[in-house]
């Protein structure tokens, strides 16, 4: 039996696929670009991603009509009216992936199974390898913040977490089968906690273990970089030298409106405080524009604000209207061409903030993990995820090497490979 997985959306479900990847290859089954089996992981978090699924799906169903059409995630946990429209063989939520080839080895006829995502316990899964260089581990599940305009926490449920034994077996299995850098991944990372162990307990272990050369995490709320954090960034090289920060907006006003957990100068000066620590730390963004009632005046806040932190990079999204989300009753939704305009603004200021960070370093020796190899160059990753392209071999794929950085290729740094394998 052949197999192939596509997986849209956050980080969270591409952990999950690589799960019941290695699930389905340890069962037998061979990937292949005529499968047997198809399984889609649907993302929900705007109108976009939806139709996004939507379209995969249709297409897979056109592309290979005889294969077994399994579709699971958030797009089913939110919408499962979509069944019926989309004629799916196995549907399955937010629950029961690592369950995949029970489902398939049972299958018969079509099958649909949702729970109730409110009384959901962590489902556990592990991976033992990767097949990408940074391995990710899903810590945690879940999120209790609500902000008005998300509807994550009605398809992912309340904050659950894995058990901490299990994060560090995990782990050290992925640090022994060749993996330098592991990443820490959840709907909402920094709220994990297994009883009176919490997140920078977590950290504080990890950081200690044998061989791991980088730990990332792959994005934290500003409200949770608390002193213990603050400490592991102080003491420990390595804990990278990058964050990932949601700011969303800018605009105290928006801010209050989005049921979000502080304000700008309570940002700031967090930011202030993680730089006193790291001064060179890259730190990275999520921005939402469009937020109902948000007018020139606070967009224009935001940007200041933006400007002010000086981020390396800003991911930038249009506010998308949710059902069921408290944004979605709101007056004064604005208009889809403003939207489209202020996200073209934020991604010009976003070049001009990533080219400003990435010059500090022509000139500069640096380490990277390369990723990838094609046409003789190898791309990987900076500990401060600068995006380096280098002349190599493809040999060096996944070890730690030194180069120079020459010269500013947007969205890469070019650099001269100086040859020295340091790790």
């Amino acid at each position: 039996m052949t197999y192939k997985i596509y997986t849209l959306g956050c980080k969270v479900n591409e952990y999950e696929s690589e799960v019941m990847e290695n699930i389905l290859i340890k069962a037998g089954y061979k990937k292949s670009d005529s499968p047997s089996i198809c399984i889609v992981n649907t993302c929900t978090v705007t109108n976009t991603a939806d139709s996004k699924s939507r379209k995969l799906i249709r297409s897979i169903k056109k592309n290979f009509p005889n294969a077994l059409v399994i579709v699971v995630g958030c797009l089913i946990q939110n919408r499962p009216e979509v069944l019926e429209e989309l004629e799916i063989d196995i549907a399955l939520g937010n629950k029961d992936k690592s369950k995949i080839i029970d489902y398939i080895n049972n299958y018969e006829e079509k099958i649909t199974k949702l729970y109730d995502i409110s009384e959901m316990d962590f489902e556990d899964m592990d991976l033992s390898s990767s097949n990408l260089t940074r391995a990710y581990i899903k810590i945690q599940d879940g999120c209790d913040n609500y902000c008005a305009y998300c509807i994550i926490p009605y398809v992912r449920g309340h904050v659950r977490s894995k058990n901490k034994d299990n994060v560090i077996k995990e782990a050290k299995q992925l640090i022994k089968n060749g993996h330098k850098e592991i990443v820490l991944t959840g709907i909402h990372t920094g709220n994990y906690h297994d009883n009176n162990y919490d997140f920078a307990d977590l950290l504080n272990e990890l950081v200690k273990l044998d061989n791991l050369k980088r730990l990332r995490i792959s994005s934290i709320e500003v409200t949770e970089l608390n002193d213990k954090v603050l400490k592991i960034l102080r003491e420990s090289n390595i804990l990278v030298n990058h964050m990932h920060i949601p700011l969303q907006s800018g605009s105290n006003a928006i801010l209050k409106a989005m049921n979000r957990k502080y304000d700008t100068n309570y940002f700031i000066n967090k930011i202030k405080e993680i730089r006193s620590i790291r001064p060179n730390i890259s730190i990275t963004t999520d921005v939402i524009v469009g937020f109902p009632g948000e007018t020139e005046k606070m967009f224009n806040e935001t940007i200041k604000t933006i400007n002010d932190i000086k981020f390396t990079k800003l991911h930038v999204f249009p506010y998308s209207k949710r059902e069921g989300t408290r944004a979605a009753n709101m007056s004064n939704q604005v208009d889809s061409n403003v939207k489209k305009q202020r996200v073209k603004v934020l991604l010009e200021l976003s070049k001009k903030l990533e080219q400003e960070y990435m010059d500090k370093y022509i000139g500069k020796e640096v380490e990277i993990i390369p990723e990838t190899y094609q046409d003789g160059y190898l791309i990987g990753h900076t500990e401060n995820f600068l995006l380096i392209k280098t002349r190599g071999n493809e040999k060096d794929l996944n070890k730690i090497i030194k180069v120079k950085a020459l010269k500013d290729e947007y969205p890469y740094l070019f650099c001269e490979n100086i040859k020295e394998l340091v790790k």
